[in-house]
């Protein structure tokens, strides 16, 4: 029987490699993408070398495309410079069990260059590391839930493929919002997914239908923004793992077809360090504290300047429709779900939700993008407006950008971004969105073959 946490110390996994009960270990890290990738390693091997020293890959691999083909132009690794190793330090804090691999464990790790072991700063996590950093020095430590949706697909992921992703079965045949019924049909795979990632140590609230054919979303509860990212990348790699093997698909696209979209909503609340509350005040009508105000402000002031971080893709921007319940107003509003900032809870569950990122989200990215803006706003004391209240989506603020050229172009020029991040990492990512964009622009899509092959 597996625990209910899945999560290991070095000695257990000792005494598991021993009794033949773990004999492998998948040593892994997010990609500039948000996909765990890496390398699975004997769990004797583990044990008596990588556990100490690391294992070592490609620095490609910060430096791919969506296909993982190398790209040209990035400042870490190129032709030029040998395409070069990095190491994965292991961080033992996060070594857990796999359930749905057989005698399988898992550790993520920390990115550093192979030659002299230094932080490699454009890796996703080492870039909410720093910003986490940044807000220790004032005494306050992150809390962060992450809420993926998702489409589930009757089809399994090699028959998507051969059919170009066309013609693909959903799981339901109609809206599903809190539906349990239709819902029903989906739970061997939906129970498999919850239990499965209880086992591997997180601590899984619930899952409900969404609006979409075959829409879910399983929600995890509340953790330490790092803990948060860290477990986000391995249920979005294990669900689908987990999909495979029941002969079906998930995608977390963020605009699969013309119906809803899958976002991918982040709630994020400061405590300082001895784990007291500084969002609320519960003298204030509002119940918010001058923090607080503060940590929202910061985050509109630079909303339209990261949306990159919150939408790095071509199709992360199909999904900001009017009315869709994805954001395109830049305003913050108490339990509105129009606004691109949702104020929701009380006292020590106060906290501000972002609703701008989709399912297909870097979740290091997106956190980090909130923390940094938010200390900005906490460090100048930006005041923040009223809420708005109302339909947002009519409201004259202004919205985010709508497409990922202009969120590139916007991420370039940003002094902030470049303050708090750095130029290195500011321009890692900038070419990453402009490797897509060429790569959109020279494709001939199936929407131009339906309109002009005869017609025109």
């Amino acid at each position: 029987m597996v625990p209910h946490s899945g999560n290991l110390t070095p000695e257990e996994l000792r005494e598991a490699s021993a009794s033949g009960e773990i004999d492998t270990v998948v040593v892994a890290f997010t990609d500039v993408q948000g996909r765990l990738v890496g390398k699975r390693v004997s769990a004797r091997l583990f044990i008596e070398d990588v556990m100490e020293h690391g294992s070592e890959c490609c620095n490609y691999l910060l430096a791919v495309d969506v296909e993982l083909n190398t790209v040209e132009g990035y400042a870490l690794t190129s032709w030029e410079s040998g395409y070069g190793d990095m190491a994965i330090i292991p961080d033992l804090g996060t070594l857990r069990r796999i359930p749905w691999l057989p005698a399988t464990a898992l550790v993520v790790g920390d990115l550093v260059l192979a030659s002299d072991r230094s932080p490699i700063s454009v890796s996703p996590r080492q870039i909410l590391r720093r910003q986490i950093d940044r807000l220790a020095e004032h005494d306050l430590v992150p809390h962060v839930a992450t809420e993926l949706e998702f489409l589930v697909f009757d089809d399994d992921y090699r028959t998507a493929w051969r059919r170009g992703y066309r013609d693909l079965h959903p799981a339901s045949d109609y809206n599903i919002d809190y539906a349990l019924h239709a819902s029903s049909r989906m739970e061997p795979l939906l129970r498999d997914i919850r239990n499965g990632m209880d086992g591997a140590g997180m601590y899984c609230e619930g899952v409900k239908g969404e609006c979409n054919l075959g829409q879910q979303e399983i929600a995890f509860r509340y953790a330490h923004a790092l803990n948060t990212c860290d477990n986000h990348s391995i249920y979005k790699s294990g669900a689908k793992e987990i999909a495979d093997a029941h002969g079906k698909s998930i995608t977390f696209m963020a605009k699969f077809n013309e119906r809803e979209g899958n976002s991918c909503h982040v709630h994020a609340s400061l405590r300082s360090g001895d784990g007291g509350t500084v969002f609320a005040d519960e003298d204030d009508p509002s119940g918010m504290s001058p923090l607080f105000r503060h940590f929202i402000a910061g985050q509109l002031a630079a909303m339209r300047e990261f949306t990159l971080l919150y939408a790095p893709n071509i199709n992360s921007y199909k999904r900001f429709v009017e009315g869709s319940f994805a954001p395109t107003a830049v305003a913050w509003g108490h339990d509105n779900r129009s606004c691109a900032l949702r104020v929701v809870g009380r006292g020590h569950a106060m906290r501000v939700e972002n609703r701008v990122p989709g399912g297909d989200v870097n979740q290091y990215l997106a956190v980090a993008g909130m923390l940094a803006s938010g200390l900005h706003g906490i460090e100048h004391e930006l005041e923040l407006d009223e809420p708005l209240t109302g339909n947002a989506y009519i409201s004259d603020v202004e919205r985010v950008p709508t497409t990922l050229r202009d969120a590139a172009d916007l991420f370039e020029r940003s002094a902030l971004a470049r303050e708090v991040f750095g130029d290195e990492v500011v321009e890692h990512y900038v070419h990453a969105a402009r490797v897509e964009v060429a790569a959109f622009d020279s494709a001939v899509t199936d929407w131009e073959r339906v309109r002009g092959f005869e017609r025109l």
